[in-house]
């Protein structure tokens, strides 16, 4: 049974991977955060990345192609418009990218949450459980 083929499963999808996104976008800011004229990026809104959403998938030619071994980028990576920069024309501020890594890390908690509940729910209903 795929899960991603209901609902509220597929939109968990999506999300984990929108974090996981924004989680490697911001590991490059900090990465750099001591790179001269290096400008922060972040990814664009969830809300946004929905509604471009396609489902792209790689095509499978033959019977022994493996589904989805391409991964898809779901979300653009936008620059930050700060114009706060220091001395070195760097315009990574370290604690707000700290920040944005806690709210990631968070939300992808949340995520998995749910995922786990809704997956116990329907062991319970299955009786699997």
């Amino acid at each position: 049974m795929d899960l991603t083929n209901i609902g509220l499963f597929n939109t968990a999808n999506k999300r984990l991977s929108w974090l996981a996104e924004r989680q490697s976008v911001l590991a490059s800011n900090i990465a750099n955060v001591n790179t001269p004229d290096f400008k922060s990026s972040d990814v664009e809104s969830f809300a946004s990345a929905l509604q471009g959403a396609g489902n792209v998938t790689p095509t499978t030619t033959q019977a022994g192609h493996m589904a989805g071994t391409v991964p898809v980028q779901f979300a653009q990576p936008v620059k930050d418009t700060t114009d706060t920069k220091s001395v070195d024309g760097n315009a990574v501020n370290l604690d707000s990218q700290l920040v944005k890594v806690a709210d990631t890390e968070s939300d992808q908690s949340l995520v998995t949450s749910v995922w786990k509940s809704y997956v116990g729910m329907f062991n319970t209903a299955l009786g699997k459980a």
